[in-house]
């Protein structure tokens, strides 16, 4: 990916993309760089030569970041609060085919830990090149994928459907009908499938309105861009369990303040010294508060 920070944010600028996970970036290092146009790339990478991963974001995203958790060159990911809503974005790079099972389980492991640390209420989508085929139609796997797939699954791709059923995940490529042209993310020679994946918790599946691949990039040799489109729903609190605040302001009028001064002494008992519990004489005089000068509607 060195030398193709700019020409990836003026794609971003020009497709309207806020946040994009990037595999195989091969930076060494771990730190945080603009990239120009208002972009900024996360990332981390041990090697220059393989591997690698990172999380773009809009510049005005950037103050949102709350924390940023390099696991591995093959999994970090970012934690980011937008409005009320914490937003989880995790960036993945699956071992290939024919690596060994051991590399190909570390990572899944790896995954598995950034999942577990994650709160449940919180959001988390997942943009991942996966290197497995999850493949067309859905039988048994209604759950956590749609039937819009490429072609016959594969190991790898059961690895991915397995992931989905244990976080409680859904594949959102699959929900989407589109041509095949919008669903393969990786074209090499005649082989066309489909390696790139987002995924986001079942429950939030709602917020996404669409998914697809963007045609006619070239920022990334052979892959394609995977863009969904998301709106965070924050959850107001309903007017009742909106804090009510004493009318304080009413100690200023003569007669209320009297009115307080009594229906608190008789509160506490007659005492002029206010008693020792404090947190005690406290509730006293916030309860005696709401009753003599009321509360806000």
């Amino acid at each position: 990916m060195t030398g193709k920070g700019r020409e990836l944010a003026d794609m971003m600028e020009r497709r309207k993309v806020d946040i994009l996970c990037v595999q195989e970036t091969r930076w060494k290092g771990s730190k945080a760089r603009s990239i120009g146009a208002g972009f900024k790339l996360f990332y981390y990478g041990v090697d220059s030569k393989r591997n690698g991963v990172g999380v773009v974001l809009k510049e005005e995203f950037v103050r949102n970041v709350l924390e940023v958790k390099r696991v591995s060159d093959r999994v970090m990911s970012l934690k980011l609060a937008i409005e009320e809503v914490m937003l989880n974005v995790v960036s993945g790079y699956a071992s290939q085919v024919g690596c060994e099972l051991e590399e190909k389980e570390k990572f899944w492991s790896e995954l598995d830990e950034v999942m577990e640390s994650i709160p449940t209420g919180e959001r988390v989508v997942i943009g991942a090149d996966f290197n497995g085929h999850v493949g067309e139609g859905n039988t048994g796997d209604e759950e956590v994928m749609g039937k819009f797939g490429v072609k016959e699954r594969n190991l790898e791709g059961q690895m991915v459907v397995d992931f989905a059923k244990r976080m409680d995940m859904a594949v959102v490529n699959t929900y989407f009908q589109k041509r095949e042209e919008h669903r393969v993310t990786y074209k090499s020679g005649g082989r066309r499938t489909q390696v790139d994946y987002i995924l986001c918790r079942r429950g939030n599946l709602k917020e996404i309105s669409d998914c697809k691949v963007v045609v006619g990039e070239s920022v990334a040799r052979q892959h394609r861009m995977v863009v969904c489109s998301m709106t965070l729903m924050v959850c107001k609190k309903k007017r009742s369990e909106i804090e009510k605040k004493t009318k304080w302001w009413k100690l200023k009028k003569e007669e209320c303040c009297e009115e307080f001064r009594q229906k608190l002494r008789q509160a506490l008992g007659g005492q002029v010294v206010l008693p020792d519990d404090w947190e005690t004489t406290a509730e006293v005089i916030r309860e005696t508060g709401r009753r003599v000068l009321g509360v806000s509607s």
